[in-house]
């Protein structure tokens, strides 16, 4: 006959009079691990607390000694890149992440607000937690929210965006022909060097990786 068991904690007392402790695997989620043998970039790790990608990564064995693998890593959080050697085969935490469609809505002060247009749920970022690529989001733009778990992480801009133009040096006549370039500003704040002709109220279409300048729109 099967003994009568019941639970106190992580405890199972039963009538047979031996104690036995459940595994805490049962009660909490394991991480997935992947091995150093298998970074290649975009691959994204934990390392003390933070979401980290492969951007490049190098398998050395040298003549004497251990094989390791030499990588550079950056920050999905802060931005910041890192040197950091592994050993060849060591195994870390994979980071698992997930994104969502949203749209920029509205702006409160530092705030940035955004919502996921089939939940209706929404998000509020702060500049500082965007980063540098706040300078190209403006009302109605789709950007995807990049979540770790429940923390959001990251916002991630389309390749390529389309602004205006509200301040720059007047464009002159057979300004097309001479190659130089100048600094305009953009609806959202960005500024970024754009050729002679390119005047204020044009919409130019912009890299949003590179910070350059592609094109005038219609």
């Amino acid at each position: 006959m099967r003994p009568t068991c019941f639970y106190i904690g992580f405890n199972i007392f039963c009538r047979k009079g031996y104690i036995t402790r459940l595994k805490l695997s049962l009660a909490i989620t394991q991480p997935a691990m992947i091995s150093s043998n298998d970074f290649r970039p975009g691959v994204t790790i934990e390392l003390d607390g933070e979401v980290w990608r492969v951007v490049e990564f190098l398998h050395v064995k040298p003549g004497k000694g251990s094989a390791f693998v030499r990588t550079t890593l950056k920050s999905a959080m802060t931005g910041k890149t890192l040197e950091k050697t592994f050993r060849a085969g060591e195994t870390l935490p994979q980071a698992v992440l997930e994104k969502s469609s949203m749209q920029h809505t509205y702006k409160e002060g530092d705030d940035y607000v955004f919502m996921d247009m089939q939940s209706f749920d929404e998000a509020t970022l702060t500049t500082a937690q965007i980063g540098t690529r706040v300078k190209y989001i403006k009302e109605g733009m789709e950007v995807n929210v990049v979540r770790w778990g429940e923390r959001i992480i990251e916002v991630e801009l389309p390749n390529t965006v389309v602004l205006e133009v509200i301040e720059t040096d007047p464009g002159l006549k057979g300004d097309t022909a001479t190659g130089g370039s100048k600094s305009a500003k953009m609806e959202t704040g960005a500024s970024i060097n754009v050729p002679l002709f390119v005047n204020i109220g044009d919409r130019i279409k912009i890299d949003t990786r590179e910070d350059t300048y592609l094109g005038r729109e219609n």
